[in-house]
């Protein structure tokens, strides 16, 4: 037998490269730096002359002594799925399998809990290879070379590992990176980013990149690889409808450069106790003129994940990610969500995550929405999480003191990542915004009828593209004395780890707490959209400079404010307690005025100082960048 490389976990630095370095090619700066059952290696592709050219045959194996080769003396391991993107096959006792070949397919095996696939040079997981024997057609970005005939077989190597068998993981989840040139590759290394170079939670689990990874222009995946090779896990890739060959003239070669760069569009592998299924939701006209797209998922897809479940106990935690979302609190996605809930009918524990629409939404299992029931989905049947965004509102905004723009979403969110906690079995999950603590969970402000209405007067000024009719910034900790005696003036939480049956209370003054109204609480409603159900504070700053606003969010809760408020200085104590029971507390300061005469004098001073520091607001304020033009961009935003 080949000599076990040791995996403990608690092995000092200087201890591990004494025992890899007889035995290894990984680098020793990887093998100091990265988690210790992380290794560079690759799929085996014997290009040798198959028994069968219409069978692909092949091994998955213990990869002992990690060079990425079969010897003779290791071993096969049973009972591991592969698939060539249709069918789905487990490997007999020695570790062989045997698929039909398909003209243009990637196959892939599914990491079983226990084992670790091998990464490359930049972290990016290895388990796959394609074959597709005359290559793509003329792409500009590449696409795939020509494989040639079916191989003599296909070897897939991976390495035991005690961090993926656990079951307790963290699995980080940063969707819409979505860079359109190499300032905004800066912006997201810079955020991000680096908060997850900075973690070593999710070593086992690694990070999912949740599509839109550039922004059309596919020269910069290299660039993207640079960016999260700095991850302490491995990286797993979903494409997304910024990552096509838009020159491609059909859907079957829409995704060859990505498959190319990053494996295949849709997959699946297990981590602890749970089953991971990657996605492809984007479905290409074949137009190159319109680069038009539906949000579907193709039957083969569907056949292909009715045949990976097979495996996968129905009590199983399964998360089901995809580019867009199979649901948002503003409507259903994708247009076969019906038959996607139908092949997940059997898995109670599943759940679906999404990313596309640059928002944060936790919709709970249960919930029911007029839009929702209009497409034949009376009822939620899974809890659906929309992910955030690395890019937040496409990098829009001022410049913040980091250098980094604002970028807070249309929904009230801002630039982040999501993480999925699993201890076997329960899941949580949880959003931690670029540059700050997981504590950090509320947004607060006022929304009174003078805010909304310069924030109307604002979005037309906006809209309109112009500055000479832009009204003066007005304030959401402001509030007139008339405002509060009229009514409707409300202090509003935009609740980041929100989600129905999430609970958020208002003190105002050290008063007994209020219990504040949920927005969109998901009991059959329509949707609830207008200034009056828009958080005023990433509104005011998003109107001020750029970005879009979408009058509407899944996480914002208000409560009334007293119409017998003094004048001067008030504090409000906001503590929002999620699903999970965790807590988060914040005061706002908010001041009572006599007038608007009064409240634009204060606004001047708010924003001119603490609320938002106009001086660093960007000459290039991101009109004329594609991705603040795209389609979803302006849906966000409501326009």
């Amino acid at each position: 037998m080949s000599t076990r490389r040791l995996r403990t976990g608690v092995l000092s630095t200087a201890a591990v490269l004494t025992l890899l370095t007889p035995a290894t090619g990984v680098s020793a700066a990887r093998a100091a730096d990265g988690p210790p059952d992380l290794y560079e290696g690759h799929v085996q592709v014997d290009r040798g002359t198959p028994a069968d050219p219409e069978v692909l045959t092949g091994q998955v194996f213990d990869d002992a002594n990690e060079n990425s080769r079969l010897d003779g003396d290791e071993e096969g391991i049973p009972g591991v799925s592969v698939t060539n993107g249709l069918d789905v096959v487990e490997t007999d006792g020695s570790g062989t399998y045997r698929l039909p070949v398909r003209e243009n397919m990637t196959v892939s095996v599914t990491q079983p809990s226990g084992w670790q696939v091998p990464v490359d040079a930049d972290n990016v997981a290895q388990f796959s290879y394609n074959h597709l024997p005359e290559g793509s057609p003329d792409l500009e970005y590449g696409g795939i070379a020509p494989t040639g005939g079916t191989p003599r077989a296909g070897n897939f190597p991976m390495i035991a590992s005690a961090a993926t068998a656990s079951a307790d993981q963290e699995c980080a989840i940063a969707s819409d990176t979505q860079t359109y040139d190499m300032t905004e590759v800066g912006y997201a290394r810079d955020g991000a980013v680096k908060d997850l170079a900075d973690r070593t939670d999710y070593g086992a689990c690694g990070v999912l990149l949740l599509g839109d990874n550039v922004g059309d222009d596919l020269s910069l995946n290299d660039d993207l690889r640079d960016l999260y090779a700095a991850m302490n896990g491995p990286v797993r890739v979903a494409p997304g409808n910024h990552d096509q060959d838009y020159d491609a003239t059909d859907d079957a070669h829409a995704l060859d450069t990505f498959r190319n760069d990053f494996g295949p569009a849709y997959f699946s592998y297990d981590v602890g106790d749970t089953h991971f299924v990657v996605l492809d939701s984007i479905e290409y006209s074949g137009d190159p003129e319109t680069k038009s797209y539906t949000e579907s998922i193709s039957q083969e897809q569907l056949t292909w994940l009715e045949n990976d479940l097979k495996s996968v106990p129905r009590s199983a935690q399964v998360v089901v990610a995809a580019h867009a979302p199979i649901v948002t609190h503003r409507e259903v996605v994708v247009d076969n969500a019906a038959d996607l809930y139908s092949v997940l009918s059997d898995y109670p524990n599943a759940v679906t995550v999404g990313g596309h629409t640059h928002t944060l939404e936790n919709l709970v299992a249960g919930e029911s929405r007029e839009e929702w029931k209009e497409a034949g989905i009376d009822e939620l049947p899974r809890t659906q999480l929309v992910a955030g965004a690395v890019s937040g509102d496409w990098y829009s905004g001022g410049l913040n003191a980091e250098g980094l723009p604002y970028a807070f979403t249309s929904d009230a969110a801002e630039p982040g990542v999501l993480t999925l906690s699993f201890d076997g079995a329960q899941r949580s999950e949880r959003y931690t915004v670029r540059g700050e603590s997981p504590d950090h969970q509320l947004l607060l402000g006022v929304n009174s009828p003078s805010w909304r209405a310069w924030a109307q007067e604002a979005q037309e000024a906006q809209d309109a593209e112009t500055t000479d009719e832009a009204p003066a910034p007005f304030s959401e900790k402001v509030v007139t004395r008339s405002d509060l005696r009229a009514g409707e003036s409300w202090l509003t939480s935009s609740f980041l780890a929100g989600s129905s049956d999430a609970r958020v209370e208002v003190s105002i003054d050290g008063a007994a707490p209020v219990v504040a109204e949920h927005t969109q609480p998901g009991r059959g409603e329509a949707l609830r959209k207008g200034w009056e159900y828009t958080d005023p504070y990433t509104a005011t700053r998003n109107l001020t400079t750029s970005g879009n606003v979408g009058q509407t969010s899944s996480h914002l809760w208000r409560a009334p404010l007293p119409g017998d408020l003094d004048l001067g200085t008030h504090s409000a104590r906001v503590t929002g307690t999620d699903r999970y029971g965790r807590s988060f507390t914040e005061t706002v300061r908010f001041t009572v005025v006599e007038d608007e005469t009064a409240a634009a004098k204060v606004s001047r001073e708010q924003l001119g100082t603490g609320g938002l520091p106009l001086q660093t607001e960007r000459t290039d304020d991101g009109a004329d960048r594609p991705g603040l033009d795209s389609e979803e961009a302006r849906e966000a935003g409501g326009r």
